[in-house]
């Protein structure tokens, strides 16, 4: 998601400050060049005269109040943006109200007045004056823009395009372009926010914002090229953009380069230190590397920095359980099941780790859960049917796999995925132990030589009298449920291949991505 430029005050969540004409602008280039006080050299001495002259001025504004027995709308209008500065917002709504009073006419009070509503929550109050401000000013296209950010809101989204079409009509800027995005995002129309960001890069091309987020929709469509294309140009006006960097590392990331990518994240640690996706993409960098350990302890500062990210969670259940620390996966896959209990291969992996602590009932729970939920995956029907084969029930096996075996059907009639060879020798072996090994409807595919990372040691060979659900035999079907495809449009839902939810108002600056795979990471919005 995008992350508003904050280029003046109140622009971070949307709305624009009223700008207003009566403050007088210094013209002179030498007030820019030249120092306020040359006679003061030292820092503490200047700071004291700073307060000095803060204590001044909030006199002077006492003292024309009181001469004029409160009616001087300058210097109630300059107390009332002092208070608003200060967080008393409800405070600076009365002056601003009182300003509205004393000058009826004048359309900068109203706007005032309706930005202070939008402080305090208050949207239905604020388009109502913004409303009467626009009775005033007609042509004033930050009253349109504010009206749009105030409709998002409400989640009117059909009358917030209309005002900020009104705005871009009247006069274009970057803030709305940024906004309108935000609205076909906001309901799941990725096509129609990346063609808004387009004519938003073509009216403004250096705003490194605007580049960051439309190579990050593009990332998150899996369209690589016009992706780095685009964060390449934003680095290029600012080299030190860390969004931009971050999602620059995530591809690396994705396509397996991992020290490439560990070089671009040390830059991103200089800036941002504190940041959970930086961390969680460090930790599945080295768990790319086989640094099971490295990975771990990132991934745990990760989940110290946000405790409520399910895809964290994921990923450290994920690395747990290649290391054979079933408990610990458990643990940390149950937590990720609170935070998103519609994602069936999260049942499937705890599941995965049910089996081997030996709680085989609550694991055929999480099973049926888990095959509920999803409907694409054919890995949770894989699972499943090896778990009871090794149980004895046949006939249960046999329709798991049948509906694994549609689920291929149609994945493969939909699109060239790739299925991950340790998931086709798995179904070939329980095929055969069924006795449907002729009805297989895919054939082992040649193995890459820069195939995706294994989660279990290179396993050993094993004839078809070993039962299938062995702790070896259970650890090769969980690596498919991390990396058995590579998702065509780098969608966030691992077991899906629709189109990602719509993205929240507020986003964080990271790139969000999908925990899939073994290299996945969550990339900053």
């Amino acid at each position: 998601m995008p992350v508003v430029p904050a280029t003046r005050e109140g622009e971070a969540e949307g709305l624009l400050e009223p700008r207003s004409l009566r403050f007088a602008r210094i013209t002179d280039a030498s007030y820019h060049t030249q120092p306020c006080l040359p006679f003061l050299k030292d820092l503490k001495k200047r700071n004291y005269c700073l307060e000095v002259f803060f204590l001044l001025f909030q006199a002077v504004i006492k003292e024309q109040l009181q001469e004029t027995q409160g009616l001087c709308e300058y210097a109630i209008y300059v107390q009332a943006l002092i208070f608003r500065l200060e967080g008393n917002i409800q405070e600076s709504l009365e002056l601003f109200q009182t300003c509205a009073v004393l000058s009826p006419q004048c359309a900068d009070n109203l706007k005032q007045v309706a930005r202070s509503l939008f402080l305090l929550g208050k949207h239905k109050a604020a388009i109502e004056v913004y409303n009467e401000a626009a009775k005033l000013n007609q042509k004033d296209w930050e009253i349109c823009h504010n009206l749009g950010v105030c409709y998002i809101y409400l989640k009117q989204f059909n009358k917030a395009q209309d005002q900020l079409h009104n705005a871009l009509h009247l006069n274009r800027h970057d803030l709305t372009y940024i906004m309108l995005g935000k609205i076909h995002l906001l309901e799941g129309d990725l096509d129609k926010a990346i063609e808004i960001y387009e004519k938003a890069v073509e009216f403004s091309p250096e705003n490194t914002e605007l580049l960051t987020t439309l190579g990050l929709l593009y990332l998150q469509l899996g369209i690589y090229q016009k992706a780095f294309e685009h964060l390449g140009n934003a680095l290029t006006y600012d080299p030190t953009n860390y969004k931009a960097i971050l999602a620059t590392g995530s591809m690396m990331q994705t396509h397996e380069d991992f020290d490439v990518a560990l070089t671009k994240y040390r830059v991103v640690a200089c800036a941002v230190p504190e940041s959970p996706p930086l961390w969680n993409n460090i930790g599945m960098c080295f768990f790319g590397k086989k640094k099971y350990v490295a990975a771990i302890s990132c991934l745990k500062r990760a989940n110290y920095l946000a405790p409520f990210d399910w895809k964290i969670l994921y990923n450290l259940g994920l690395v747990h359980l290649t290391m054979q620390q079933y408990a610990s996966a458990f643990h940390f896959l149950s937590a990720a099941i609170n935070f998103q209990p519609k994602m069936g291969e999260l049942y499937m992996l705890l599941a995965v780790a049910l089996t081997n602590l030996e709680d085989t009932e609550n694991a055929k729970r999480a099973y049926a859960e888990a095959v509920r939920l999803d409907k694409c995956n054919p890995l949770v029907n894989l699972n499943y049917a090896v778990l009871l084969y090794n149980q004895g029930e046949k006939r249960g096996a046999l329709a798991q796999y049948q509906e694994m075996e549609k689920k291929v059907s149609l994945l493969k009639d939909s699109s060239s995925l790739e299925f991950d060879s340790e998931m086709v020798e798995m179904a070939q072996k329980l095929g055969a132990a069924l006795q449907v090994g002729e009805a297989l409807v895919w054939t082992k595919p040649v193995k890459d030589p820069k195939s995706k990372q294994r989660t279990m040691s290179t396993r050993k060979s094993a004839s078809f009298q070993q039962p299938l659900g062995s702790n070896q035999a259970l650890g090769q079907a969980m690596s498919s449920a991390a990396a058995y495809r590579k998702l065509p449009s780098g969608v966030e839902g691992p077991s899906q291949l629709t189109k990602p939810p719509s993205l929240p108002l507020e986003p964080e600056p990271a790139v969000e991505a999908s925990p899939t795979k073994t290299s996945e990471q969550i990339r900053e919005k």
